[in-house]
């Protein structure tokens, strides 16, 4: 069966970093009361291009379910159609898309989870964050304010070269402070002499958390049943990255079923 075309207005624009153009992008659902998905999946917009073609692209949504709104986060692309028609949409206007789809959502039962994302890969996990520690006094449902955590440890571990390249980062920090069970690693490959946080790829800093968690009284990341564990990974960004992660958690003995991933290449 066939999803239906829906038309998002886009109602407000912020530009997150100039110089690698990412645009936080927030649009409701023209004649949707509430726009149902889960956390973690995204929208095929579509658009014809400027030689007649119908073009559609996913992106993540950046955002947990509110109403009929959702947020988007992309970089504008050299050359890229649709990046670009997104990205220079100014509040008011109109593009149609499908959705939800896809199965990077958060597995159930909720276990300890490390977030793992690079670049605009930061779009799903801000979705899961916002779902689990929702801001008291949002548009989302009654259960607005209500922490969904269950009290297990959360760590988003963020990666890129710069410090512009942080996007959502006093979002995160915030968050942070004022939940002990969520921890916010940001790391930087090229960091000016002034970045204090971490340096380094996710990768690494994975590892040093897992090290860190095992010493601390935690179980090692094996199964306690059949299907059952007690921590996931959820890895977003480009390839290389990805396999990297996936790589370096399978060498210390995960299950490919504790390492739940999407690509962007």
């Amino acid at each position: 069966m066939a999803q239906p075309l829906y038309t998002a207005h886009l109602e407000n624009k912020l530009l997150l970093s100039e110089p690698a153009q990412c645009y936080h992008l927030e649009f409701s659902i023209s004649g949707l009361n509430s726009f149902d998905f889960i956390p973690g999946q995204f929208v095929s917009m579509v658009s014809v291009d400027p030689h007649g073609k119908e073009q559609t692209r996913a992106y993540s949504i950046a955002s947990a379910p509110a109403g009929n709104r959702f947020d988007l986060c992309l970089n504008k692309v050299e050359g890229g159609f649709f990046s670009n028609k997104l990205c220079d949409m100014e509040p008011g206007q109109d593009v149609r898309f499908y959705g939800p789809n896809g199965f990077f959502t958060l597995r159930q039962p909720l276990t300890d989870s490390i977030f793992i994302a690079t670049g605009t890969g930061i779009a799903p996990m801000r979705g899961f964050i916002q779902h689990l520690f929702p801001a008291s006094g949002s548009e989302s449902s009654p259960e607005s304010g209500k922490d969904r955590s269950e009290g297990r440890r959360i760590w988003l571990v963020y990666g890129t070269r710069h410090e512009t390249g942080l996007y959502y980062h006093q979002y995160f920090e915030k968050l942070a402070a004022e939940h002990p069970n969520f921890q916010y690693l940001p790391t930087l490959s090229r960091p000016q002499e002034d970045w204090k946080g971490l340096h380094g790829y996710v990768q690494d800093h994975v590892v040093e958390l897992l090290k860190s968690r095992s010493n601390g009284n935690h179980p090692a990341p094996t199964a306690a049943g059949p299907a059952t564990f007690d921590i996931h990974a959820y890895i977003c960004g480009l390839n290389k990255m990805v396999s990297s992660n996936r790589q370096h958690l399978l060498e210390l003995g995960w299950q490919r079923k504790q390492i739940v991933y999407e690509r962007y290449d």
